[in-house]
This record gives structure tokens, C-alpha cells and sequence, in this order.
């Protein structure tokens, strides 16, 4: 996907770049390539699968929920920065934490955080289990663990009221093994969004979990 194709992909999704935007993506794609020379980041690394695999996948969150109308967002297993950094570059409006278990790539993000010149975002050099400084209007995590891992994990990070997006390949087998913890705790999936990449037709499953108590309400 070149950045043309990448950019007509983001209007179907309803996101118009400005050309701040643009460049700012064209700086983390240098930045992430530069860095991955000397420490692994990412097994995609070529241009057009970046913009794909990457920064337009970090953008389906989309089809979830409307970003413009979420104030706090934490991304947990962030890794190379996806979806979080994609997501504050095009919705400045998010306050975001990254969480990441390894302090060289909490470096890493702290470098592209100053690069960039971003506000509103911090890198924190913790797993998910053992933030517990705040919660947030919405949660995600983007290819980093089984459902029955995340869902632990995640939901405690989640405000009264908010969300947490799971953001996957397939997931039937997941979703039958974590059906314990959700009745346990009362969680439902309020959303399944499945789709394919452009391009390449790879499976993508966005899966919205919020407590019931709060869908309950709605």
C-alpha cells in the first residue's frame, strides 16, 4: 500500500489527513526504520507493508468507535508504537499511555514521542497487570496475547462506562476459552467487527468488551 493508496483507504474510514499528519507518519515510518536496524521492532519493515500492516491497521480501530469522541486511551503491549502512536498523530484529541513490559522500546517511543513533537502521550515502562495509576475511557491491544490472557489484564484498566477493543486476527478459539473470566466478571462482547485488509485480504476481528452492568444501562 503506497501512501495515495493509504490515504484513499483512510477516506472509506472516514479520516481525512492534513499534511502535518502525512509528514508526521512519514517521520515514524524513518524513525521505526531507523531504530529497527539496531534493535527488533518489527518483521515488517518495506514501506508499503508499513503503511498497510501498520498504520492502516492501527486505524481500523475506526470501525469500533468514533475517536473523536474518546478523551483517554491506553494501548497496552504497544511494542513498536501500534496502534498508539498512529492513533494520537491522527487524533491529537486522545490523552495516551503506552505500556510496554521492555524498557529499550519505552526508550524507543520516548525518542519518537520527542521526534515527533507529540503531546499527550507517555510511554510507561510497565505491563498492563501492574498499571494501576488510572483507568481510561478505552483500552486496546493490538496482536499481544490470547483473549484469555488480555481480558485480565485490560478490563481493570477500563473506566466505568468505557470499553476495552481487542484488536485480532481470528479469534473463534479465543473467544471460547475466555468465556469463563467474562461470566465470571460479567463482560460481555458488545461488538464483533470483522473485515479484510485491503490489498492483501488478510482476516481482521475487532471485539468490543464492556462490563454489563454499563451495556445494561444503555
Amino acid at each position: 500500500m503506497n501512501q495515495t493508496e493509504f490515504e484513499q483507504a483512510l477516506l472509506e474510514l472516514g479520516i481525512v489527513l492534513e499534511d502535518d499528519q502525512k509528514e508526521k507518519l512519514r517521520q515514524f515510518y524513518q524513525i521505526l526504520k531507523e531504530k529497527n536496524e539496531v534493535m527488533n521492532l518489527t518483521r515488517i519493515i518495506e514501506e508499503e507493508d508499513v503503511y498497510l500492516k501498520h498504520f492502516y491497521d492501527s486505524l481500523t480501530l475506526v470501525k469500533a468507535l468514533d475517536l473523536n469522541q474518546v478523551k483517554t486511551l491506553c494501548d497496552v503491549g504497544t511494542g513498536a508504537g501500534f496502534p498508539g502512536i498512529v492513533l494520537k498523530i491522527v487524533f491529537p484529541n486522545l490523552e495516551i499511555v503506552l505500556l510496554d513490559s521492555l524498557q529499550k522500546r519505552v526508550r524507543y517511543l520516548e525518542e519518537v514521542i520527542a521526534r515527533l513533537q507529540l503531546t499527550g502521550i507517555v510511554a510507561i515502562h510497565k505491563r498492563g497487570e501492574e498499571y494501576h495509576e488510572e483507568t481510561f475511557d478505552v483500552v486496546t491491544s493490538r496482536a499481544v496475547a490470547s483473549l484469555e490472557k488480555l481480558l485480565p489484564i485490560c478490563m481493570p484498566l477500563v473506566k466505568k462506562g468505557g470499553m476495552f477493543v481487542a484488536m485480532k486476527a481470528n479469534v473463534e478459539e479465543e473467544m471460547q476459552k475466555s468465556m469463563p473470566y467474562q461470566k465470571k466478571k460479567q463482560i460481555q462482547c458488545t461488538k464483533k467487527i470483522e473485515f479484510l485488509l485491503p490489498k492483501e485480504k488478510s482476516k481482521r476481528t475487532l471485539l468490543v468488551f464492556q462490563r454489563k452492568e454499563d451495556f445494561d444501562k444503555k
